[in-house]
């Protein structure tokens, strides 16, 4: 795979990508199989007649630790063959290394000079090229499970498909007269890739296994009945933006340069025979089998040095098989639909029932713009949060660019955690459509960045707190990347921390859990705000001010009509600032702490750069109103204050809401959210300024010029469309906050399309401590419940031209309090259930 720059996609990309034809890329067609889903009034499987024909096309399993993907045949898609390809969560490049610039703080001065007194923002670029450090790792794959199978008879009736209400994949098809079935999953409680083939007529399976990878050392049978392959990662991967290097991938012979990895399978036959051969196992005359794998690295944590033995490393692998081994198939299937499904089936969402899920899934995909489809988009929702719980589950690594899946060595930005905004969507629809378990990884995640993120601040800024930049790696990088080449506008924007940071307290709004915020939120938030306060110097105009200071990956046109990228105060900057200081402040209250830091906080919060509205009448993106010399630039940062932040609403401050507006629309009318995540973010934009049908708009968009025919979110590249987890997580989180918004009041059906006239969705969650189910018809809602998980007062909007009549519990009526503007005032207590009764207004 060749190298990517950041700036080699818009090169790639035209302003008028809605004319790229999906008809090229989603040829399938054909309606065979049949729908096996347990509650057939429910969408909830993706399913396609025919195996991948490349990795991005096959389906993912995953329970946080181990990955695989599951092709539903073989490389060159064929049904009598299977490959899994296999990924563990801590198998990465490199080890930890110091890649801070101590040499950093010597030109602090002098890029603020250039900005603030010479306004020479091309001086200030060159300047900040002095400031950077060393570049992150990238995360490797594991390896491939390739089964090949001896068939008798022609190949007829195939079907795979993703059960999302079990976590399993499934390929079934027929050889002749014999039915054929393989299942795959992930478990979390027994740590294994699980695949079961079975025949429907005794001793009908002839096949052989193996395992292999792209950094594998060896492949040697143990027994008759196992696999095991060892390699070891990387020494170094040079990342995408890295200075030209002949060598873009290290290997070393060294321990600890590259840590070791095994992984150890073992074939569970009923009946038949099974024997080791050469570096495979041959499978002959069974009615069905059993694979299970497992798998360990050298990791030891993002401090150590991955020098693990190799007998280590392969010894902790059989261990976790061994576990395993012990209980039968229908056990483990227990065991992992069982873990699965309590956090799965916490939220449903309906938009619609149609006959299209009759259809593969790539069809449904391909006739979206001539056949909308209310109900893809309703499992893609559900794909959002079943590939969150399959990546990102307690005690595992946070879901990275890719999630866990990935078969590349050097791949797309190094798979990592790209914190200008990526991994920060991945966690966006943790609270509110309850998964707040999979939010953990991030958060202490976190905590470990943290502690590096304070030795950078020291290091390089000379400065108190902890801050970390734009690429995150399994050490917990948290210096400015770049090594002097790269673009200052993404390798030393130095606003991560604050961001993260509002993650942590969003959890506490959602849970109200005191202790979580009193032991684990404040600090890391506490640490991030002394940084920030420090980091704060004059305008010259009254104001405190950032500077160095980008907005992410967009540059403006200097007053000398060329590009720049290096300011002061952009105003998403302001805005991740300005909204930290506000959850300490209230956070100090809340905990009734360090009221002297809140008051010096509060003070400088009142002093930061305000939000200007710009000669278009847009937000500004910078405090200086320049141009833009991209208009249709993906990243659309300055927006932050609208969503995922709160701090412009349309009932709040109109004004800039308008303004944000203006924003928007230039942002798509110049080409804008070409990228799948940008489009998601555009999803949630135009859910928060209340546009149903401007939201249904982008989702349409999305489904037809940024969804694979596996539901994964792609990124246009001149090499094709590749996969990037992020915009399936904002897409989820973007639907939920189009029926449900909560910041000072709960606002039911804020942003419902036109399209999408009768539904219901329940299990979605609120700040304040709620879950609501809503169910509407003709664009009304008819019925809504809550359920309170803290007990206090709750405020409530009913949807536009509708007004909530009653809150009752059970036959009692509750006391409202009726405000002019349509909101209701109850109190509700945790633990008890109420509903909502409406009628129209006027």
């Amino acid at each position: 795979m060749g190298k990517y720059t950041r700036r080699r996609f818009l090169s790639t990309v035209s302003a008028a990508v809605s004319t790229f034809s999906l008809a090229k890329r989603f040829g399938f067609a054909g309606n065979l199989g049949k729908k096996t889903v347990a509650d057939s009034s429910h969408d909830l499987t993706l399913w396609y007649d025919k195996p991948a024909a490349q990795w991005v096309d096959a389906l993912p399993i995953g329970n946080g630790r181990l990955g695989a993907m599951v092709f539903g045949g073989g490389e060159d898609a064929s049904a009598d063959k299977e490959l899994l390809q296999l990924n563990e969560e801590t198998l990465w490049s490199g080890k930890p290394r110091d890649g801070n610039n101590p040499d950093a703080k010597n030109h602090l001065t002098d890029v603020r000079r250039a900005v603030l007194e010479q306004q020479d923002y091309h001086l200030a670029d060159q300047i900040c090229h002095k400031m950077q450090g060393l570049f992150a790792e990238a995360y490797q794959p594991l390896g491939n499970l390739r089964i090949d199978f001896t068939h008798t008879g022609q190949i007829t009736n195939y079907r795979r498909e993703l059960d999302l209400d079990r976590a399993c994949a499934y390929t079934r098809y027929k050889a002749g007269d014999v039915q054929f079935e393989r299942e795959a999953f992930v478990s979390a409680p027994d740590q294994a890739i699980v695949l079961r083939v079975s025949a429907d007529k005794p001793g009908q399976l002839n096949c052989t296994i193996a395992l292999d990878g792209p950094l594998q050392k060896s492949v040697q049978t143990m027994g008759n009945d196992r696999l095991l392959l060892t390699g070891k990662a990387a020494a170094h991967v040079a990342g995408a933006g890295h200075p030209g290097s002949e060598e873009p991938v290290i290997f070393s012979n060294e321990p600890g340069e590259g840590m070791y990895f095994a992984a150890i399978l073992q074939a569970q036959v009923q009946d038949g025979s099974i024997k080791a051969s050469g570096n495979k196992l041959i499978l002959e005359n069974a009615s069905a089998f059993t694979i299970l794998l497992s798998a360990a690295t050298g990791f030891r944590n993002f401090q150590s040095k991955p020098d693990t033995p190799l007998h280590d490393v392969t010894a902790k692998a059989a261990a976790l098989l061994n576990a395993s081994t012990t209980k039968p198939f229908a056990e483990l299937r227990k065991r992992h639909i069982d873990d699965y499904q309590p956090l799965f089936r916490r939220v449903s969402l309906e938009l619609g029932q149609t006959n299209l899920s009759q259809q593969p899934t790539d069809q449904r995909l391909k006739q979206f713009a001539a056949s909308p489809d209310p109900s893809l988009l309703a499992l893609y929702f559900q794909y959002g949060r079943y590939l969150l719980i399959s990546s990102s589950r307690p005690g595992t690594q946070p879901a990275n660019l890719q999630g866990i899946w990935n078969y590349q060595v050097t791949p797309p930005w190094s798979s990592n955690w790209t914190s200008n905004i990526n991994v920060q969507m991945n966690y966006w629809p943790a609270e509110t459509c309850n998964l707040s378990e999979c939010a953990e990884p991030l958060f202490d995640w976190m905590v470990d960045l943290s502690r590096n993120g304070a030795r950078t601040a020291q290091v390089n800024y000379g400065l108190p707190g902890w801050v970390s930049h734009h690429n995150i790696d399994l050490w917990r990088a948290s210096n400015p990347v770049g090594e002097g080449v790269g673009a200052p506008t993404w390798a030393n924007w130095g606003m991560s921390g604050p961001w993260l940071c509002s993650h942590l307290y969003e959890h506490y709004l959602f849970t109200r859990n005191r202790e979580f915020l009193r032991t684990r939120a404040y600090p890391l938030m506490k640490g991030s705000a002394e940084f920030c306060l420090a980091w704060l110097i004059e305008d010259g105009k009254g104001h405190l001010t950032t500077c160095p200071s980008f907005s992410t990956e967009n540059d403006f046109m200097a007053p000398d009509g060329k590009p720049a990228m290096t300011s002061a105060g952009c105003t998403m900057d302001m805005a991740l600032i300005r909204e930290l200081f506000t959850n300490c402040i209230a956070a100090s209250k809340e905990l009734g702490i360090d009221s002297e830091f809140a008051a010096q906080l509060d003070t400088a919060r009142g002093r930061l750069v305000p939000y200007q509205i710009g000669k278009f009448g847009q937000l500004q993106e910078w405090s200086i109103n320049f141009d833009e010399s991209t208009p249709g630039q993906r990243h659309m940062s300055h927006m932050y204050p609208l969503y995922p932040g709160s701090q412009i609403t349309p009932r709040n401050t109109p004004e800039l809401a308008k303004a944000a507006r203006v924003s928007l629309e230039r942002r798509l009318a110049h080409g804008g959210a070409y990228t799948g995540w940008s489009r998601s973010w555009a999803i949630a934009f135009w859910a928060r300024l209340g546009d149903g049908d401007k939201a249904w708009e982008s989702l349409s968009m999305l489904m037809q010029h940024s969804t694979n025919i596996n539901l994964f979110d792609t990124h246009p590249a001149s090499e094709g469309a590749i996969f990037q987890i992020d915009g399936n997580f904002g897409t989820t989180a973007a639907i939920a906050e189009m029926l449900l918004q909560s910041h000072d009041t709960i606002d039911l059906l804020p942003a419902l399309p036109a399209v999408w006239p009768d539904g219901q969705v329940k299990g979605l969650r609120a700040r304040a401590g709620a879950e609501i189910d809503l169910s509407w018809s003709a664009g009304k809602a008819t019925r809504c419940e809550v359920r309170p998980t803290s007990s206090g007062e709750f405020v409530f909007r009913a949807p536009q031209n509708q007004k909530i009549t009653s809150v009752t519990e059970g036959a009692k009526d509750l006391k409202l309090v009726q405000q002019d503007d349509g909101r209701i005032h109850t109190t509700l207590e945790k633990g008890h259930r109420y509903k909502l009764q409406f009628a129209s207004n006027g």
